[in-house]
């Protein structure tokens, strides 16, 4: 198996500006998921940033950085840029892991990163967890998706996905974001304009079933500990690696 890694890295942050850089333990966020990334078995880790602060932050703990466009309004336009100049060709397989992840399992990478290696049909691949609280399967915070008996999304949705959804049942999955890409599909994706469930639900990767990709799904191999989007995250994060 042989896979990249690229971290996408924005400085703005509504809720949490400079996020990459914020200090956890006397590094910055950024490096912490860095060194997570390189626990994995990718062949190579990137960083894709627009921001010379980003930049220089980076190379100063040894990542290989690539500055990319100011305009690009997604990740995952960050990352198609990179494997350009990377110059990764059609077949080669790329892992998405957000910068705001510094508690990712390394397992969780190298899994995304397998399973779509295993599955010539797919252009993406990406993980769920069972939903087990009530509570959570009607938050639209929490993303649902239906997966059909090979493992492929059917739907991924805000709502509450399948109707009369049970946590007690087991029958309804969170949507884990975290992507393995072919680049022959990156390369298309970024071409495709924004669809009307994507744009109605706020989700990028429905612009990829809408445009006839299958996305393998596989329940994560474990549990996947929240990214940072808040005050309350940065700090419990911080509370996570302290004890550790």
């Amino acid at each position: 198996m042989s896979f990249t890694v690229i971290i996408p890295a924005r400085y703005a942050s509504q809720r949490l500006p400079g996020k990459p850089l914020l200090d956890i333990g006397g590094k910055p966020m950024l490096q912490h998921t860095y060194e997570r990334a390189s626990g994995s078995e990718a062949k190579q880790i990137c960083i894709a940033t627009d921001d010379d602060r980003i930049r220089a932050a980076a190379e100063e703990f040894g990542a290989k950085v690539f500055m990319t466009a100011e305009s690009h309004r997604t990740g995952t336009d960050r990352i198609q840029e990179v494997t350009t100049q990377l110059g990764l060709s059609d077949d080669d397989v790329v892992v998405n892991v957000q910068a705001d992840e510094p508690l990712i399992p390394v397992n969780v990478i190298n899994q995304v990163a397998n399973n779509l290696n295993a599955h010539d049909e797919a252009g993406i691949a990406t993980l769920c967890e069972v939903i087990s609280d009530q509570e959570e399967i009607t938050d639209p915070n929490a993303v649902k998706v239906v997966i059909n008996d090979m493992g492929y999304a059917l739907y991924f949705s805000r709502a509450t996905i399948p109707y009369q959804a049970s946590g007690s049942a087991q029958n309804c999955f969170r949507h884990v974001g975290i992507y393995a890409y072919r680049v022959s599909v990156l390369n298309e994706f970024v071409q495709w304009p924004s669809s009307e469930l994507e744009i109605s639900e706020k989700l990028e990767q429905l612009r990829a079933l809408y445009n006839g990709v299958s996305v393998h799904v596989e329940v994560s191999s474990e549990e996947i500990p929240a990214g940072v989007d808040t005050e309350k995250d940065l700090e419990a994060v911080r509370v996570a690696l302290a004890g550790r």
